[in-house]
């Protein structure tokens, strides 16, 4: 039995009415509302202009609707025949512009907000390489790459994917909460985009040029983000890991971090042995040289060249130091002496000069990459 056409009418409106709450019932389509005070005001802004735009729909739809049922050619309506009217001209006018008014001064009033980078309690440099960020404390005198640690099997489907497959790095962006923190974003080749959602923060990162962006946490936590501009074969591979601590926390975390850069200085002023050369080569490859020349140095076949066998791995290697140091230009190989220090270099040209079939039997100094540089 068909329903009739007030039954149908009544029936549409009722889907109408509802479908907003159905949109909001599942949070996951929506925006989050994040952790910080601008994250928050982002979110009230958009739900605002969501709801503007739900009433006008409404009222707009709704009028048309009951025209075009209360008006219909079955009901014997006859079109009648009528030329402007100043009045409605003048309403249909006014009301618009008073709407755009009430939805421009809490846009503007957040976007104000938004650009409002003085003042900052920490400042860091955020800076996008193909693939991976590096982050620099410019109060602390602490820099480091923050690579994606989601392991090469999970990626070719060999294992099953982790609760956070593709969002997880070896050194996560440790802040402290409750402090305004600005992100000075920019790129060392091509654009980026810095997006951390609970953060209300997304910013490009462009070549030669620094963005600017800012968080106050109030929420310990890890909150994650990714690269958001399409920026090469592998712009799925770069996350943002974000640690946000207790200032107590981070302050032991910067003590530690210190520490560690201080070791290393003096590591590499060390003649290693050749398992240890291995050993720390090994973790070298894995976070910085694996997602192209994968875990097995096979490479990447029209991509990526293998490493396993390769001329340049079993070859003179003042000629692999100085691909590994200056990159290769007009390719996806980048120059890592800016990236890794002399300790890393050694131990990552030792490894892939003796891992998989290659045997050279070089063990390669820092002493030697500091010369080589």
């Amino acid at each position: 039995m068909m329903a009739s056409p007030r039954t149908a009418a009544a029936s549409l409106l009722a889907a109408l009415l509802l479908s907003p709450l159905a949109a909001l019932a599942n949070s996951s389509v929506n925006m989050r509302q994040g952790v910080t005070p601008l994250s928050r005001d982002i979110y009230d802004l958009h739900m605002l202009i969501t709801w503007v735009c739900v009433a006008i729909g409404l009222v707009v739809f709704g009028a048309m609707f009951y025209s075009i049922f209360k008006h219909r050619k079955a009901a014997g309506a006859k079109a009648a025949h009528f030329h402007e009217n100043v009045a409605v001209e003048v309403v249909w006018t006014i009301v618009p512009f008073v709407i755009l008014i009430g939805m421009a001064i809490p846009a503007t009033k957040t976007l104000l907000a938004i650009e409002d980078v003085g003042d900052a309690d920490i400042s860091i440099q955020v800076t996008g390489y193909q693939w991976k960020w590096k982050y620099a404390y410019l109060d602390h005198d602490i820099d480091f790459f923050s690579n994606l640690s989601t392991t090469p099997e999970q990626i070719n489907n060999q294992q099953p994917k982790g609760e956070h497959y593709l969002l997880e790095v070896d050194q996560p962006l440790v802040v402290p909460v409750n402090k305004k923190i600005r992100f000075l974003i920019t790129s060392n080749d091509v654009i980026h985009s810095f997006w951390a959602p609970d953060l209300g923060v997304k910013r490009d990162a462009v070549p030669g040029f620094i963005n600017a962006s800012w968080a106050t946490i109030e929420e310990p936590g890890i909150y994650r983000g990714q690269c958001t501009e399409l920026c090469g074969v592998n712009h799925g591979f770069m996350p943002v890991v974000i640690d946000a601590r207790s200032q107590a926390d981070f302050d032991q975390w910067v003590v530690g971090q210190k520490a560690e850069k201080v070791a290393m200085q003096k590591a590499a002023e060390e003649t290693w042995t050749m398992a240890r050369l291995m050993q720390h080569g090994a973790e070298v490859y894995a976070r910085a040289c694996s997602a192209c020349h994968q875990a097995n140095g096979k490479g990447l076949p029209g991509a990526f060249p293998a490493l396993d066998g390769s001329a340049l791995t079993i070859g003179p290697l003042d000629a692999h130091l100085g691909i590994v140091l200056n990159g290769k230009p007009g390719t996806a190989m980048q120059a890592f002496g800016a990236q890794l220090n002399d300790a890393d270099i050694a131990a990552v040209v030792t490894y892939e000069r003796n891992a998989w079939s290659n045997a050279t039997g070089d063990a390669v100094q820092p002493a030697q990459v500091k010369a080589a540089r």
